[in-house]
């Protein structure tokens, strides 16, 4: 059969074109469910990095404002704007919020992460008799020694660097006063939150002390705990040492105290878990 060099060189640069094509690595062209595959990796691989915490978050050197592990408490939910709490936490409570709605029980958040200089501020005003304790007394001039100061106020109020309200998992509901929720609309909420807080992964840290309990704050009927981060922070803080507690009034009777031992740890037990 005759074929023309027209002919010829068509099939010349045919052939070679094949040739170069089957050289070629294949692309292998990817779907979308793909892609988003990929990006859920490199998500759980930031939120890994994210999660990881020193001492530096566990004692409250940072700013949560610029902390892109928190988010604002909408004013729905607090009593006053530019709360902030760690998103999980806030996802979850707003669930049990709204729960806890349906059935007539209305929460409002009175206070939610404190970093180390909020909290001084809190402790140097008591120590300095500037706000009065909950029982009247004026730490200032009604206490002489350091370290009776400290414990006084260490009934319900942290030293900096030691708050759970570092972290952002831990926030005060609607009263400041055990009694607001022994009756009435505080015993309502209380005893639901007795029964169903656990569903949403929270739970109460200040417990009446006892036996299983014999250190620590006093009863905190307002406090609650986000648990599934804070089981883990809680570890982290077990290496903190009473040394470490420092740069504000009265910070040297840390170690006389123990506060750490007794006081970071000195939990509810089935807050240590998760």
């Amino acid at each position: 059969m005759y074929n023309s060099p027209s002919h010829t060189l068509f099939l010349f640069f045919s052939i070679v074109i094949g040739i170069i094509y089957s050289c070629k690595p294949k692309i292998e062209r990817t779907h979308s469910p793909n892609i988003v595959s990929a990006s859920i990796i490199d998500t759980q691989s930031m939120n890994r990095l994210i999660d990881t915490v020193g001492m530096d978050y566990i004692m409250g050197h940072f700013d949560p404002a610029t902390d892109n592990r928190f988010t604002i408490i909408e004013d729905k939910y607090a009593d006053r704007s530019g709360l902030l709490m760690r998103i999980e936490a806030y996802e979850e409570f707003i669930r049990m919020y709204d729960a806890a709605s349906a059935e007539g029980i209305r929460f409002k958040i009175r206070s939610a992460t404190r970093n180390f200089d909020y909290q001084k501020g809190i402790w140097e005003r008591k120590w300095l008799g500037q706000t009065i304790v909950s029982d009247g007394t004026n730490v200032h001039t009604d206490i002489a020694q350091p370290i009776d100061k400290a414990l006084k106020i260490l009934e319900y109020s942290s030293m900096p660097g030691t708050s759970r309200h570092h972290w952002g998992t831990d926030i005060d509901l609607n009263s400041f006063d055990n009694g607001w929720f022994e009756s009435g609309e505080g015993l309502k909420l209380y005893t639901w939150m007795q029964a169903h807080a656990h569903e949403y992964g929270f739970c109460q840290p200040y417990t009446t002390k006892g036996v299983d309990r014999p250190h620590g704050y006093n009863e905190e009927k307002w406090h609650w705990s986000y648990i599934p981060l804070s089981a883990d922070l809680i570890q982290e803080a077990e290496r903190l040492n009473d040394n470490m507690i420092k740069g504000f009034m009265g910070a040297e009777q840390a170690e006389a105290i123990g506060v750490v031992e007794k006081y970071i740890l000195g939990i509810n037990s089935t807050c240590k878990i998760h």
